[in-house]
């Protein structure tokens, strides 16, 4: 079905431009919503007619819509929930839940403008994408603790209060590794000094042993034989 839009839909096009869509989407969403009128050529006459104040009502909407993502941009959005040790929810968080929070805090908002495609269902940082016309959206964090304490905590680090336990339970681990490893290396170095020791003593108890072997070597060459003295006195008489 061709469609003349109203307003700029993500990934269909501009106020104004004619497009082809399916049929059940053209009459249970765009045609029933105001976004879209059927693009007969009476349609086309009247869009053209009323283009200007169409456009003119479409700047103003954004410029609201403008205003009012700068105050969401500054919201500290925080929802109390009971969870296991694990970071599981015991149930969910739902776009109701939020649209309802952020009122609460300020700014009106409508469940339909909470982009969620599945409930939430753990702790942590939740980043949600609020549209408040179809040309301005904001992303907004949703800080969803068991505690008041536990979402400050989260907000600090930007982590998940789980998240937070598991690296510094993995850091703990990595210094026990780290000691161990010190410990095996002290160990094999005092081994080695050990090694080396052994090794110069026995070095040296050879070097002292071949002295003494050469030395008794020499005494044994300078020593006279014997009836030298005898023969030469013969000799001599």
């Amino acid at each position: 079905m061709d469609v003349i839009l109203l307003e700029r839909i993500a990934k269909l096009g501009q106020m104004g431009d004619v497009v082809t869509v399916k049929s059940g989407y053209a009459r249970n969403f765009l045609l029933p919503q105001k976004k879209a009128l059927r693009a007969t050529d009476g349609n086309r006459v009247q869009f053209e007619s009323q283009r200007t104040q169409l456009e003119a009502e479409n700047l103003t909407r954004r410029q609201e819509a403008e205003a009012v993502a700068s105050k969401i941009e500054v919201l500290d959005v925080t929802l109390i929930r009971q969870a296991g040790d694990n970071g599981q929810l015991y149930g969910s968080v739902s776009a109701r839940d939020i649209s309802d929070i952020v009122t609460e805090v300020g700014v009106t908002i409508g469940r339909g403008q909470v982009l969620l495609d599945r409930a939430i269902k753990e702790l942590g940082l939740h980043p949600i994408r609020i549209s408040l016309h179809p040309e301005v959206s904001i992303e907004l964090t949703v800080n969803i603790a068991r505690t008041e304490d536990e979402a400050a905590t989260q907000r600090e680090h930007g982590q998940s209060i789980t998240q937070i336990a598991e690296n510094a339970e993995e850091a703990e681990n990595a210094v026990a590794l780290a000691d161990e490893a010190l410990a095996v290396a002290d160990d094999k170095s005092a081994e080695a000094e050990a090694i080396e020791g052994m090794v110069e003593e026995e070095v040296a108890e050879r070097v002292a042993e071949e002295a003494a072997e050469n030395e008794e070597s020499s005494d044994d060459e300078d020593a006279p034989e014997p009836g030298a003295d005898g023969e030469a006195e013969e000799i001599t008489s």
